[in-house]
This record gives structure tokens, C-alpha cells and sequence, in this order.
């Protein structure tokens, strides 16, 4: 790779470059498609000499090595929200978690509630003017490399450049860390689920024409979209897409110009995907990637007209209070940018803020449960309150919520509730008075 002259001592080896890590110092680790995996393996390897490094992060992909028993005292991770890669840690106490929502945690490192000393990050290669583009993960990391004392890049030439506020320039960076690998890739499943596409027909037809969508990634999004190929003018603000649009926007489905805010762009703070989905992303002007806090700003959000989030959940009460970061007391996730957007939603013009989930838990050789409850297990989280839940869609149907008292709201969940609890839910809800 060619660098500008005046930066040329800045390009270090992995090993040289983690080498610039101290000891009780806090490192920002960059997340999604853009973990980047050489300098995260050198800091792995050089942990035995480390005490009391703290990880931040939010969601990453692929082997946790770095939160490993063996790395107690060495290294720590503190993560604002929790990835499968993560979980046994923090469910074990090795690993820490700091709730917060998606739309916030920037704010956490710009006021020096958590004040970052490095930044391990992934970008592009500088262009005629220097500048490398965040490119698959803009939203967290481009306001933490921004405040953090010394930035550490992997510079990929297989990192998509994309637009939008998602630029640095390569005098920025502390240590220029030359590789060349493919990114992770996600794929959704191709495999047909019956209760998956029935909750897809019922959030399909709350999306009207011209509605900006926020959907996310999952068997859910996926099965909506390919839902969608007969609506026209749909926008794209989220905070995380995947494959799922390609077709819609080559069709002419997806086309943004009905919306208020950014006509004609897909607005997102990261993206994950295919390799398909990188080189669709790799300088089409259409996409317009964003940090996180005026991606997920609520009242950025609201300003688009007929804004549709869709979010899921591990249960709803009765009461409709929504689960989504814990089962009981065991942390599972994090609350992410479900409350930033189902917020948005409510408070925009025709908004339609939606929770999906199948209304019942299987798994093999352990009872079935229900994913409607008559009240929240002890210890769970409220996710999102009562108050901004507006629809809940199971395979079983809608249930529409807003302005509803709370027996209307029980009597409308039991009924797209599975079929084997209903009575006992409505036993249970006349219990509590519920009805």
C-alpha cells in the first residue's frame, strides 16, 4: 500500500503496533464487520504482559479469545451490548456489561464517562486526499476513534469505502497497520419456517407505500422484505442492514424518494453482510452511513414520515412491556437501538412501531414456553415500556395496542398468543385483575 510520505513511520507490524498498548488503560475495540482481527490476535498475544486492560465494545463477530479465563487480569471487556461471542463471559462474571441505548454510548466516550486511551479500528485505504472511509461500521466507531488518545488502524483494501459522515483522515491515525483479508460474512438463511413467515405476512401488511423502514437483520427482516416487492417509494433509515435490500433497491422498490429526511439515500450507521452486500455498498452514492448518535436520535428518527420499526423480543407481558435484553436475571443482549427507534416511530407521522416475535419458545427435548407472559419474569428488564408499544405481531397475528386499557391489551395479546397457552394467560390475567 502507498501512504503519504509524512505517515510512512506510522505504518507498524500488528505486534509493534499493539505495542503502543499500556497497561490499566481502556481500548475501544471496533465491532461488527469491522472487528479488526490481526491487531485484536497481537493484543491476545501480548496480554501476558498487560495488567488491567479494559475492552469496550459493542457487538463483534467471531472468537472472543480476548475474554478467555485465562486473560483475567490481563484483559477485561466491557461491552455496551452483549454478543454471542461474549455471552459466556459476562453470564460468568469474567466480562462486564453497561446497559445503555445505541444512540447514547457515543455520548459515553465524547463526555469522558468512559474516556478511551486507544482505538482499535478497521478502514479503507486513503484516498488522492488522504481520507479512509469507516466503511461497514460507522455508527459507534467513528465518534470513539475521534475521542480516544491514540487510534490503531488496520487499513483493508477489502473494506467498502462508503459515504456519508464516515470519513478520517490518515493523519488522524496513530499506527497504520497495512492487511489485507475478507471480511466476516453473515448469511441468512435460506430454510423456510412456517411461524417465521406468518410473523413476515402480519408486519408486511402494516408497511404502506412510501414508508421509511427500519428492520435490522434476522430471519424476520429478511422474510419482510422479500415481502415487500409490490410496494413502491420505500426508504431505508436504520442502524444496521444486510442483504435483504439489494433486490428491493435494483428493482426500483426501494428508492427513498418519498422520504423527508435524506430523499433519496439509505441512511444506516453499519452494515453486515455478504460479500455481495460490501461490493453493492462499495461507493454507490445511494448509501449514506452515519454515527450512531444522529442515526439513532429519536427525534431524527421521527422526522421521517411513515416511519416502520420493527424490533423483536424475548417476551411481552400482559400489560404489553417488552423483554428484550435478559432472560430473568441472566444477561442476554442489550437493549440497542429498539428504544431509539420504536420511540422515532411513535412520535413520526404515521408511524408504525412494531414488535415481532413467535409467540412461543421451542426447543428440542425441553417444554414449549410461551413468549407472551402475564408478567415479565423476576428480574427481566423493561426493554420498552408500555407506553411506546403500539403493535405486537406473532405468527398468530396483530395486536394493536396504542390507546388500549389494560384489559383491551391482554385480551388482544392472548389472541395472537399460542393457542396452547390462551387459556391459561386469560386465567391468569383475570387473577391479576387484568380482566
Amino acid at each position: 500500500m502507498d501512504f503519504p510520505p509524512f505517515c510512512r513511520d506510522r505504518v507498524l507490524s500488528p505486534r509493534q503496533a499493539i505495542g503502543l498498548i499500556q497497561s490499566n488503560t481502556r481500548v475501544f475495540l471496533s465491532g461488527n464487520a469491522a472487528v479488526p482481527h490481526r491487531l485484536l490476535a497481537a493484543l491476545v498475544e501480548r496480554a501476558p504482559e498487560l495488567e488491567a486492560v479494559e475492552v469496550v465494545q459493542v457487538l463483534t463477530v467471531g472468537a472472543a479469545d480476548y475474554a478467555a479465563p485465562e486473560m483475567a487480569g490481563h484483559l477485561r471487556v466491557n461491552t455496551l451490548f452483549i454478543s454471542d461471542n461474549v455471552r459466556p463471559a459476562v453470564q460468568a462474571g469474567r466480562a462486564d456489561f453497561t446497559p445503555c441505548l445505541l444512540s447514547e454510548i457515543p455520548g459515553l466516550f465524547r463526555r469522558g464517562r468512559l474516556p478511551l486511551d486507544a482505538a482499535l479500528i478497521m478502514v479503507s485505504p486513503p484516498d488522492e486526499h488522504g481520507f479512509c472511509s469507516f466503511g461497514t461500521e460507522v455508527g459507534v466507531t467513528k465518534t470513539a476513534a475521534e475521542h480516544a488518545r491514540l487510534i490503531i488502524a488496520e487499513i483493508n483494501p477489502r473494506m467498502p469505502r462508503t459515504h456519508g459522515d464516515a470519513f478520517i483522515h490518515v493523519s488522524k491515525l496513530s499506527a497504520l497497520v497495512p492487511v489485507d483479508y475478507a471480511l466476516p460474512e453473515i448469511r441468512m438463511t435460506e430454510a423456510r419456517d412456517v411461524v417465521i413467515e406468518q410473523i413476515a405476512d402480519g408486519v408486511a401488511g402494516l408497511i404502506p407505500d412510501g414508508a421509511t423502514l427500519q428492520l435490522g437483520i434476522g430471519a424476520i427482516p429478511d422474510a419482510v422484505l422479500q415481502r415487500l416487492g409490490d410496494r413502491r417509494h420505500l426508504g431505508i433509515h436504520t442502524e444496521l442492514f444486510s442483504d435483504g435490500i439489494i433486490d428491493l433497491v435494483e428493482r426500483g422498490v426501494i428508492t427513498g424518494e418519498r422520504k423527508t429526511l435524506h430523499p433519496g439515500k439509505i441512511v444506516a450507521g453499519m452494515i453486515m453482510g455478504s460479500q455481495r452486500l460490501y461490493d453493492f455498498v462499495d461507493d454507490n452514492p445511494i448509501f449514506e452511513l452515519h454515527p450512531t448518535e444522529y442515526v439513532n436520535d429519536p427525534f431524527i428518527i421521527a422526522q421521517n414520515r411513515a416511519m416502520v420499526a420493527v424490533n423483536s423480543a424475548i417476551e411481552v407481558d400482559l400489560t404489553g412491556q417488552v423483554c428484550a435484553d435478559s432472560i430473568g436475571t441472566r444477561f442476554y443482549s442489550g437493549v440497542g437501538g429498539q428504544v431509539d427507534f420504536i420511540y422515532g416511530a411513535t412520535r413520526s407521522q404515521d408511524g408504525v412501531p412494531v414488535i415481532a416475535l413467535p409467540s412461543a419458545l421451542r426447543r428440542p427435548e425441553r417444554p414449549t414456553v410461551s413468549k407472551i407472559v402475564p408478567t415479565l419474569n423476576l428480574g427481566a428488564g423493561v426493554t420498552t415500556s408500555r407506553n411506546h408499544v403500539h403493535y405486537v405481531v406473532t405468527e398468530h397475528g396483530v395486536a394493536d395496542l396504542f390507546g388500549k386499557t389494560i384489559a383491551q391489551r391482554a385480551r388482544a395479546l392472548i389472541a395472537i398468543a399460542d393457542p396452547e397457552f390462551r387459556d391459561a394467560l386469560a386465567a391468569q390475567a383475570r387473577s391479576l385483575n387484568f380482566l
